[in-house]
Order: C-alpha cells, then sequence, then structure tokens
C-alpha cells in the first residue's frame, strides 16, 4: 500500500518534473460498450436479471395513501370554504383546483417525512469496515474551471483518509477536466503534476482535459467510462467541492460488493465550511431537517431509488451499459441534450434491472453550497429547466413507477411556484371581486337563490393553520429528534439555542420564500418561452455581490411588494394583513439578498452559537486537513497565474502540457479554425510575451493552449 500523501505538517509543492520523467496522465484505455439508449421501446430481456427483491408496498401505501388522503380532506375544506353562499363561481373554482395541486405537493412531503421521522427514531446502524476489498474503484472528480487550490486540496485529504483505513490499493483517482477557460486548465495541470510528483512512484493519479465539453458533465463521465471504464469495477462520483471520509468511501466499495445487483449506492452529503447568513440557514436547515426527509424518501423508493449526480458510487458496467443518454429532439431548452442527467442515469440503470438505493445514516458525506440568493437562483435556473425537460423523458418505455413518481416530484417542485403564485392572484381577484364588483344576482341558469362570491373565514383561517402545519412539519420532526438526541443537542449549542436556531431558520425561509417563488416562477416562464439557460460553473466562495447587482436582480420583486400592499390594504385590511409575509418578503428583497451573501452576519450568529451544526462545533477531520490544503495550494498561486505566462516560465511544464494533449487528426484543406489562424498570427507577430498577452482572446488563447506549435512558438517570446 503506497504510504498516506498527507502528514501533520503540509508539505510545500514541488516542482513540476520534467519530459523526460513525465509519466502518461492517463492510464492504458480500457474500453467499455456504452451504447445510446432507446426512450421509446425496452424490451427486458436485454437487462441485467437481479434477485427477486421485495418491494415497501407498506411504505409507500403510508405515504401515498396518506398524501391521497389529507389532500382529499384539504379539498373538502377548500370547497367549504367557497362555497359558503350555496353557490360557487368559476373563479372559486379555478381557487380550488390551485389549492388542490399546491395542497397535495406539501402532503406527500409531509407524509415522507413522518415515514423518515419514524424510522429514525428507531435508529439506523452503519456495519463495521470491512476486513478487505476484492474490487477495484476509480474516484473520479469532474471540474468545470473551478477553483484548483480546493478542488485538489478535497482530493488529496480524501486519499490521505481512504489510505488510512487500509484499503487504498483499491482506489484509483480522477480529474476529469471540461474547463473552458485557458488559466483554469493549465492551474489544474500544474496541480496534477505537482500532487502526482509528491505521491510518490505510484500515484494513482489521473488527468484529462477534453477539448470540447460535449454533453457537459454527463459526457465527461460518459467518454471516461466508455475510454477506461473497462479497468474498474466501480466509480465513485464526485463534485467540485465534495468531501468524503475513508470510513464513508469503503463503506459504499463495500456495500457495492455485498449487492451484486446494485447498480448505484447514493450518501446523503451534509452541508458544512459555510459561513454566510443565507449559506449557514441552508447548512442548519440540511443537517437538522434533511435526515427525516432523505430518511422517508429512501424508504418509500426502496430500491427505486434516485441520484444525486455525486457522492455515490456506481458499478460501471451497469453504467455503461443502460445510461448512454440520447439527444431528445428539437432545440433547448426542451431539446438537445439532457441537463439533469442524474435522474435520468438512476431512471435508466434501474429499468435495466440493476437497483438504484440510499444509504442516509452513513456518515462522512460532505458538500457545499452557493453563499448567496442570488448563487443560489442562478444555479437554480439550469436545474429548472433540467427538470421541466424530464417532461420529455417520463414517459419512456420500461420505466418503474418509482422512476416516474421521481421525474414527476422534479417537475412538480418548480411548476409549484408559478402555481402557488396563481393561486395567490386568483385569491387576491376574488376578493377584489367581492369588494368592488357588482355580484350577478341571478345567473342565466334558474336558481332560488342569488350567486354571491363569499368566503367562510373561520373555515378559511382553520385550512390556513392546517396548511402552515403540514408545510411545517418536517422543520419540527427533524427538530425533535435533535432536541432528542444529546450529542447533536449539545453541539447545536444547547436546546435554547437549537430552538432559537430554527425559529431564525424558519423566519427567513419565510421571507425568501416569496422571492423565491417569483424567481422560480420566471424561470419556468422563460423556459416555456424557449431560452436556454447555458451552463456557467458555480460561485461556491463566501464573498458578496455588489450592490449595484443585487438592486438589479430584485428591483421587480420589491416593486411588486409594495403594489400587492398598497393593492391589498385598499382593498381590505384582512387582506393585508393576511398577505403581510409575501408583501414584506416582496418588499425587502433588496435588503434581504444583500444580507444573504453577508459574512459578518453569518459569523455573527456563529459566535452567539446560533445556526450551528455538529460538524461546525466540532470540523470533520477531512475538513481541516483540506482547508490547510487548500491555503497552501492558494499561497502557491495556482489560481492567480496567468496560463501563458507560467508555461513562459517553466519549460517542464510547458513540456508536460504538450504531451498531455491528445493527438489531432491532420486538418482538411481549406478548413480553417479562425481562432486558430489569428492566435497564430498574434505569436508570430508579436516580439514578447506581453504583446501576446494583451493581443489574444480567451477563444484564441484556448486554441494556442491546444496546439503544440503555437505553444512552442509561444516559450520562445521575449519575456
Amino acid at each position: 500500500m503506497t504510504a498516506s500523501p498527507l502528514s501533520p505538517d503540509v508539505a510545500a509543492p514541488v516542482a513540476a518534473p520534467t519530459a523526460a520523467s513525465f509519466a502518461p496522465a492517463m492510464p492504458p484505455e480500457a474500453p467499455l460498450p456504452m451504447p445510446v439508449q432507446d426512450l421509446v421501446r425496452w424490451d427486458p430481456a436485454t437487462g441485467h436479471r437481479p434477485v427477486r427483491h421485495g418491494r415497501p408496498w407498506l411504505a409507500r401505501a403510508f405515504v401515498f395513501g396518506g398524501a391521497a388522503l389529507l389532500t382529499a380532506y384539504g379539498a373538502m375544506q377548500m370547497y367549504e370554504v367557497v362555497a359558503v353562499s350555496g353557490g360557487t363561481t368559476a373563479l372559486q373554482y379555478v381557487l380550488l383546483a390551485l389549492f388542490t395541486l399546491n395542497f397535495s405537493w406539501i402532503a406527500l412531503a409531509f407524509m415522507g417525512a413522518i415515514l423518515g421521522f419514524l424510522v429514525l427514531l428507531r435508529g439506523l446502524k452503519t456495519p463495521a469496515l470491512p476486513a478487505r476489498l476484492a474490487t477495484r474503484t476509480a474516484v473520479v472528480m469532474p471540474v468545470y474551471n473551478e477553483a484548483t487550490a480546493r478542488t485538489f486540496a478535497g482530493l488529496e485529504a480524501m486519499r490521505a483518509e481512504i489510505d488510512a483505513t487500509g484499503h487504498g490499493d483499491a482506489f484509483d483517482y480522477f480529474v476529469l477536466s471540461d474547463s473552458t477557460q485557458g488559466d483554469a486548465w493549465i492551474a489544474e495541470e500544474r496541480a496534477f503534476l505537482d500532487l502526482r510528483a509528491r505521491w510518490g512512484a505510484e500515484p494513482r493519479l489521473y488527468y484529462r482535459h477534453r477539448p470540447k465539453n460535449h454533453h457537459r458533465k454527463a459526457g465527461n463521465i460518459g467518454d471516461f467510462v466508455a475510454r477506461w471504464g473497462g479497468a474498474y469495477d466501480h466509480m465513485l462520483v464526485l463534485d467540485a467541492d465534495s468531501l468524503m471520509t475513508g470510513a464513508c468511501v469503503v463503506h459504499l466499495a463495500a456495500a457495492m460488493e455485498a449487492d451484486p445487483d446494485a447498480g448505484i449506492i447514493q450518501s446523503l452529503p451534509l452541508i458544512i465550511n459555510r459561513n454566510t447568513l443565507f449559506a449557514r440557514v441552508q447548512q442548519f436547515a440540511a443537517r437538522i431537517y434533511g435526515p427525516v426527509i432523505a430518511t422517508g424518501l429512501s424508504v418509500w423508493s426502496g430500491r427505486d431509488g434516485n441520484y444525486w449526480g455525486h457522492n455515490a458510487i456506481i458499478r460501471t458496467c451497469a453504467f455503461a451499459a443502460a445510461c448512454g443518454l440520447p439527444d431528445l429532439k428539437g432545440k433547448p431548452p426542451f431539446g438537445g441534450h439532457v441537463l439533469s442527467h442524474d435522474f435520468v442515469e438512476a431512471a435508466l440503470i434501474r429499468r435495466a434491472g440493476w437497483s438504484v438505493t440510499m444509504l442516509p445514516a452513513l456518515p462522512g458525506s460532505y458538500e457545499e453550497s452557493p453563499p448567496s440568493l442570488i448563487d443560489v437562483a442562478v444555479r437554480d435556473r439550469r436545474w429548472a429547466q433540467g427538470n421541466l425537460q424530464h417532461s420529455r423523458i417520463i414517459g419512456t418505455a420500461g420505466l418503474a413507477l418509482a422512476s416516474r413518481q421521481h421525474f414527476a416530484t422534479g417537475i412538480a417542485g418548480y411548476v409549484a411556484s408559478p402555481l402557488w403564485l396563481a393561486q395567490l392572484v386568483v385569491g387576491i381577484a376574488l376578493v377584489f371581486q367581492t369588494a368592488y364588483v357588482r355580484p350577478e344576482y341571478f345567473t342565466s341558469e334558474f336558481g332560488l337563490y342569488p350567486v354571491w362570491p363569499r368566503f367562510d373565514p373561520v373555515r378559511a383561517l382553520q385550512l390556513f393553520g392546517l396548511t402552515m402545519g403540514i408545510l411545517l412539519a418536517p422543520k419540527f420532526l427533524g427538530l425533535a429528534l435533535a432536541l432528542i438526541d444529546g450529542p447533536v443537542r449539545r453541539a447545536c449549542g444547547g436546546a435554547i439555542r437549537l430552538v432559537l436556531s430554527s425559529l431564525i431558520e424558519i423566519l427567513l425561509s419565510a421571507l425568501i420564500a416569496p422571492i423565491a417563488m417569483l424567481i422560480q416562477s420566471g424561470s419556468v416562464f422563460q423556459i416555456l418561452l424557449g431560452r436556454d439557460t447555458g451552463w456557467n460553473p458555480q460561485r461556491r466562495d463566501d464573498g458578496s455581490i455588489p450592490w449595484a447587482d443585487i438592486v438589479r436582480r430584485h428591483r421587480w420583486h420589491m416593486a411588486l411588494g409594495l403594489i400587492t400592499g398598497v393593492a391589498a390594504f385598499a382593498i381590505a385590511t384582512s387582506l393585508f394583513l393576511w398577505m403581510s409575509p409575501t408583501i414584506l418578503g416582496l418588499v425587502l428583497a433588496i435588503p434581504i439578498s444583500w444580507a444573504s451573501g453577508q459574512l459578518g452576519l453569518g459569523l455573527a450568529l456563529k459566535r452567539l452559537g446560533l445556526l450551528m451544526t455538529p460538524e461546525e462545533r466540532t470540523p470533520p477531520t477531512i475538513a481541516v486537513q483540506a482547508g490547510a490544503l487548500s491555503r497552501r495550494n492558494a499561497e502557491a498561486g495556482l489560481d492567480d497565474a496567468d496560463a501563458l505566462r507560467a508555461l513562459h516560465a517553466d519549460a517542464g511544464l510547458a513540456q508536460a502540457h504538450a504531451m498531455m494533449l491528445p493527438e489531432t487528426a491532420p486538418r482538411p484543406r481549406g478548413a480553417i479554425d479562425p481562432d486558430r489562424a489569428l492566435a497564430q498570427a498574434k505569436v508570430v507577430e508579436a516580439d514578447a510575451l506581453a504583446e501576446a498577452q494583451a493581443w489574444l482572446t480567451p477563444k484564441e488563447r484556448m486554441a494556442l493552449l491546444h496546439d503544440r506549435a503555437l505553444l512552442d512558438r509561444l516559450t520562445r517570446l521575449a519575456p
């Protein structure tokens, strides 16, 4: 077994090796056939034949049956609210339909949370580490214009922990780059060469950069599986911000070995290392409420579970055989390549007979989250498009019913916002009609009594209380479990601070909810109008957003809040009071969004012991190690160096970079790449490096970095 690469004293980076000593960046290819899947036809005989496993019918009956009964009861109560006069108008029927749809969504979440609460109340146990692993696993980290200092620090810390378990020889490590920025690309190569040199003679660390990021992350993973997947039984898929302890990784590999029918096993990543106000609210909510929801989902899903795209282990042969994603007909946002690929891959691998399960009680799986409300909105826009695109996939032949339910849940999660908005608008219209529009006393249909658009205020208040209770129940159930668990309660600052933290989280979430509703509704409307989101790298640091950008993003939210508040107050004081939480959140959208990204506010609550989590009180060892390594890498300037200057200053790095470039086919006569042609002209004309740096555009820089001849010309320029 290779010695652990991490020592208590973090070593300084070493120089890149010379070309003569440079080992291949990737191992020999071990291809796996990865056919594109047919979504219209499916022959079950072509799939994996698993051992017969029982299905959690009782849990599903409890969750879906209970949700159906609750929805029916809520719909009946709403009908009684609007039909108090003995007649119901068309607008009231619209309100009833919207309420029923929205209520069914929260009822399903409520029943799932109750199931998770009951299971966690009994307790879940993690098995002991295995004596040995008989299989090989590739630890795969796809990166896309990420902060190199942090991503390589996380991978280095994980390697140290895995080696410490005694099972290090069962794992190899791959950084799969799709970066489209030259500085990020060369920073990755510098970090890779440095880390490989320090890991010794058998580093088991590999790096590959794709010239074209075809199909984005799904294509990145697919390219690895199709070309190198045959050498590995499993792959552990990470995100750039993922951290997993050695014990967690080994448990996942052992679970795959123990279950020959397992296709994907998903862990439950907890959020750590967050310091802004918004991120700490998310961190607290995920730690206290998340396990309740995830456990309920895991129990009723059984072997028909879902996959979240990272912090999960996958059987490579099953993935290759079942998860070749086709392009959907038409143009984005609904056509083109599959954007939210993880749900689709889970559904297809399940269709092929392999199981998809979750281990929600397995500790040691971590991730980070966006630092502000605007950062979440940027990511959410992409997720909204990906989930709505699933409306084209939900009817795929041969899918398990539970897989279709996962698709439906994802779609409903984004459609819910415009439905809530529509319900709000219809409710205001009805109150306005009652206050200002003369009622139609006698319609064209015969009736003894006039039709009055009236409401039952007592029933309405009771129904509002029921709705809020169901909506907040998962939070209270998670809080109850945390209060019962002594170590968790003490780590969160004690019972009083834990309750206060929950109240702060509920208050801030209530203020943010109407802003998020409008943002998501806008995203849905843009997608329906045919606007593609693209794919931007996620901002993961704790920096604040400029005030001008915040005002620009939220000025219409604030204006709508003011208009709604004035209109509601003019119609009826009771309507204004009923809508006050929504109005307040919108009116304060700009300061709320500003506060969400502030480090000072988050750290002030931390000093008071509020919004604390056990992982924040006593940080996991791997997080501490990754933080120290990240600071070391940052001090080495990995993310600050200009790519052209770094290659010009370090001949060994330039030679290693040239050797890592893939072989390309000769250019056909007459086929001119304009970016390469311009890059060539500018580099040839430049007398010094500074001129080339000033003249080359980002696309021309990337063309130069892909061309060995131009690189050689660059290195010959005067400094």
